[in-house]
């Protein structure tokens, strides 16, 4: 069970039989009355976002979810191809399912792929990720000192502003979150 004064940001609960994602929340307590949480969360099975208050103390049982550990294979269109380690056996991820996190995935890299009854909900992904640099335009000597960026596209395709020192072939590490430039590995 997880009570609201447990609510953080990714934290998985079941709202109504249906395993929910938290997404944003925050405590709050009036000049008069009891004290509550506000919440957003998006249902896992719809996709559909909703912001509900529960008074502080309520507690949600968490959803009967599986964690497989999984390699990503292949863009497929649509979807993404995921093959299971343990039994080799191969799902398919809409696209709309992993979102912005899609941008990040590396070819034959391990991934855990959450399930609800044998259905993919969603992709857990570490913090961050080490790619390389495929495209970005050359720096200019004695810029550094104001602290510019300037955008470079990464072997996967997604475009992050990295400091004017970086060049083509440097391998960073780019936070999975906010899609900001970490540093160089």
């Amino acid at each position: 069970m997880l009570a609201t004064s447990d609510f953080k940001k990714g934290k998985k609960i079941e709202i109504d039989g249906a395993p929910c994602e938290i997404l944003e929340c925050s405590h709050y307590k009036p000049g008069k009355g009891g004290a509550f949480m506000r919440t957003k969360y998006r249902n896992l099975l719809t996709g559909s976002v909703v912001e509900q208050n529960f008074r502080s103390g309520i507690k949600f049982p968490k959803p009967d979810l599986e964690v497989r550990e999984m390699q990503y294979l292949y863009n497929e269109g649509e979807s993404y191809a995921f093959m299971d380690m343990t039994t080799f056996e191969q799902i398919s991820v809409p696209h709309d399912l992993i979102g912005e996190k899609g941008g990040y995935l590396k070819e034959a890299q391990a991934y855990k792929v959450m399930l609800y009854q044998g259905r993919p909900l969603d992709l857990e992904m570490s913090g961050s990720v080490i790619l390389e640099v495929t495209m970005t335009d050359p720096g200019m000597k004695g810029d550094t000192v104001t602290g510019a960026s300037k955008p470079a596209t990464l072997e996967t395709g997604i475009v992050v502003n990295v400091p004017l020192f970086v060049e083509i072939g440097t391998k960073i590490k780019v936070n999975t979150e906010t899609g900001e430039y970490l540093g160089r590995e």
